[in-house]
């Protein structure tokens, strides 16, 4: 199978699209555990790789919903409005509704993909039986990937509801003999011991220098997520040591051009530690692997290529944070953050202390889209914005063929530039050359004697409106008077969404 150049199609996508009608369907049913398998021969260990590619394709099966609903409580963003869902508009306001279908969504499909995780580990240890001693160690290195794709939906469930369930394998039945519901404490710890049990088999290279599979797990992806779970539990030195061996190891820069990071000449690049990966294969009609991105986009837009699709406006950048972000005199993260609409700009120049600003505010991309004013918002997410000049041609829907950034090098850099100014010690940089080298691509002047709101302010700038991890730094050390902007009240009592009550119901140890 051919192997295909720089942004072209990735080959881990190719495959997919080769097995998905022969995997994934299977994968869905996770109830059939093992059974569903009765027909395949295991001793033909070469095809052990279709378990782990339908892991990865559970993994990036994401629903429109759910990164929009990780992400909508921070002071980054806002839910746009006058639109069908009143709920998500108000859970950004903190106000939850248990029935809301966007809760269970979220819920119920992450811990499905967790379950297909755990089906295939399954599948893989059935091959190593009969597999030789390369086929063992292959099918070891894949379940260490599985641990590390299911470690990041555990953490981002865990981080929504705080105690949830740690499956343990596929048979789901197993859940509802469970006595006591994991505290977030021992969810964030079992991910870390996981990554630790699967570090040792995976692969000492970036993501994107996998030739099996270009932009794959590897042993920083885990070291990665050890260091995101510990910062959960404020384990810093733990913190320390797993970001700055991913530090020390050299293999990691950022990509010169934040603007185009999040674009097509960014996918994949040394920056990526995970990334959801998705391609229209360079075709113009057929096979795709896709994620729904128009509700990022602004409902009205003139793009430079005619015939491209606009968005549905249900994810704003904050007023708050682009007024954060002038202050400090940001440039290329503010021009690639947010969309302008001529409404906004008015809008913010109603302030006088804004009444003048750079010329790059401008309802126009440098690419040539012009944002119109739209009923929903004053602002879409230029994170989430694929120029209309490089959809492939053919392709019509706002965003096709951009992958979907989990976590940059940016971030663990300013994550292990937490861990030292939290006390911490770390000897492959210091806190001020960590957040200095992330500075100094966005044009801005270098610190010195960094602090912790330093720190956070310098996060605030770099990953806002990425897995709402705005809102659980703040929620994680908690500076909860942030949340409370622009009419919303936030209390501590709000950390966490309620349980969906479709999940309490079939679960009563929810409800206790």
């Amino acid at each position: 199978m051919r192997l295909y150049k720089e942004n072209r199609i990735p080959f881990l996508m190719a495959f997919m699209v080769l097995v998905i009608f022969g995997c994934t369907d299977e994968l869905e049913q996770p109830e059939l555990n093992n059974n569903f398998a009765g027909g395949t021969d295991f001793s033909k260990t070469d095809d052990m790789q279709l378990s782990i590619v339908g892991v990865y394709e559970a993994f990036q099966s994401r629903g429109w919903e759910q990164p929009l609903l990780l992400a909508v409580r921070g002071d980054d963003v806002n839910a746009g409005g006058l639109g069908d869902q009143q709920d998500f508009a108000e859970t950004d306001m903190f106000n939850y509704n248990k029935d809301y279908w966007m809760y269970n969504s979220l819920w119920e499909n992450v811990y499905k993909d967790v379950i297909s995780t755990h089906t295939g580990m399954e599948q893989i240890a059935r091959y190593q039986e009969l597999a030789d001693d390369a086929g063992v160690a292959l099918g070891n290195q894949y379940i260490a990937e599985a641990k590390v794709l299911r470690a990041i939906m555990l953490f981002h469930i865990s981080q929504t509801w705080g105690n949830v369930f740690i499956p343990e394998s596929s048979d789901t039945a197993l859940l509802n003999e469970v006595e006591t519901v994991p505290m977030q404490e021992e969810v964030m710890q079992h991910i870390s011991n996981q990554m630790d049990e699967a570090i040792p088999f995976l692969p000492d290279m970036r993501p994107n220098e996998r030739m099996d599979l270009p932009g794959g797990v590897t042993m920083y992806t885990a070291l990665a997520v050890k260091a995101l779970a510990n910062q959960e539990l404020k384990n810093y030195q733990v913190v320390a040591d797993a970001a700055g061996q991913i530090i020390a190891s050299g293999e990691f820069s950022l990509y010169p051009e934040f603007y185009e990071l999040f674009k097509t000449p960014g996918k994949l690049s040394d920056e990526s530690i995970l990334d959801m990966q998705y391609s229209d294969f360079g075709q113009g009609d057929g096979d795709q692997e896709a994620h729904l991105y128009a509700p990022y986009g602004p409902q009205g837009w003139t793009p430079a290529v005619d015939g491209a699709s606009s968005g549905w406006g249900f994810f704003e950048p904050s007023m708050k944070f682009i007024k954060f972000m002038l202050d400090r005199g940001e440039t290329e993260r503010l021009e690639t953050s947010v969309l302008f609409t001529d409404r906004g700009i008015a809008e913010l120049q109603s302030d006088s202390n804004y009444g003048t600003i750079p010329a790059f505010v401008s309802n126009t991309t440098r690419d040539g889209d012009i944002i119109e004013d739209f009923a929903r918002g004053l602002f879409s997410s230029g994170k989430h914005y694929l120029p209309s000049n490089q959809l492939i041609s053919g392709r019509t829907a706002y965003g096709s063929n951009k992958n979907f950034p989990v976590i940059r090098y940016a971030e663990i850099l300013l994550t292990y530039a937490e861990a030292l100014v939290q006390g911490a010690s770390g000897a492959a940089m210091t806190a001020d050359q960590a957040v200095n080298i992330v500075r100094e691509r966005a044009g801005i002047s270098a610190l010195s004697g960094v602090t912790l709101d330093d720190v956070l302010d310098e996060k605030y700038a770099e990953l806002s409106m990425e897995w709402g991890k705005r809102y659980f730094d703040l929620i994680r050390l908690d500076k909860f008077s942030e949340l409370s902007y622009d009419g919303r009240t936030f209390t501590e009592d709000k950390k966490f969404l309620p349980y969906p009550q479709s999940q309490v119901d079939q679960f009563p140890i929810l409800g206790e």
